[in-house]
């Protein structure tokens, strides 16, 4: 037997903008359990589609019931697969997770899809897909609660980690927008003809 979740998600940013934040979610305050993230594949189709292949390095919190039944010296980290391709002509991106160790306990496939919405183009809709399954004889069932109550609160968290890194860049890019200007005038007035003449009139200046 298999857990099945789904869900939806409204993120108010635009694509580019979700796309680029993705690439970056962490370290944020809702991804601590997130240790490293390496490349290990990236390619380019003849099609233009963007191929991204990751390892990711989690903290792999088990419930005490479940630390109850595996040696204490087990692995208390989940090493997890993620391939992505980005679609730039139908403007999506599209995620597909499955962990590679612990699979004996528990196995957590994710299927995550990020395009526009259809209500307004300036923001992102996620698609939230993923399959629990644990083939521990007798407990399977409590294990497969577990991990779907686990993902559940993972995707809440991850929606908060993309609302945090979208605010720091949207931060970021104001902060630009109002430095540059400034940068720009303060060079126009470098070697401006400060000194003032005063002419005949008590109250009229002139440049020199």
């Amino acid at each position: 037997m298999v857990k099945h979740f789904l869900g939806q998600s409204v993120l108010q940013s635009s694509r580019d903008q979700v796309f680029a934040a993705f690439w970056q979610r962490s370290p944020n305050p809702y991804s601590t359990h997130v240790l490293r993230e390496d490349i290990v594949h990236r390619e380019v189709t003849p099609d233009q589609k963007l191929l991204y292949g990751r390892l990711l390095t989690k903290t792999n919190r088990m419930p005490r019931w479940a630390e109850r039944l595996f040696p204490a010296n087990v692995a208390h980290l989940v090493y997890i697969l993620e391939s992505s391709i980005v679609d730039p002509q139908n403007q999506t991106m599209t995620i597909f997770t499955w962990n590679i160790n612990h699979t004996r306990l528990m196995v957590v496939e994710e299927w995550c899809v990020y395009y526009v919405n259809s209500e307004d183009s300036g923001w992102t809709e996620i698609h939230w897909e993923a399959w629990v399954s644990s083939s521990l004889f007798g407990i399977s069932r409590a294990v497969q609660e577990f991990g779907l109550a686990w993902f559940k609160s993972n995707v809440t968290k991850s929606v908060k980690g993309f609302e945090y890194i979208l605010a720091n860049l949207l931060g970021e890019a104001l902060s630009k927008t109002l430095v540059d200007p400034a940068k720009e005038a303060k060079e126009k007035l470098r070697g401006w003809p400060w000194q003032l003449q005063r002419s005949q009139g008590p109250c009229q200046q002139q440049f020199v």
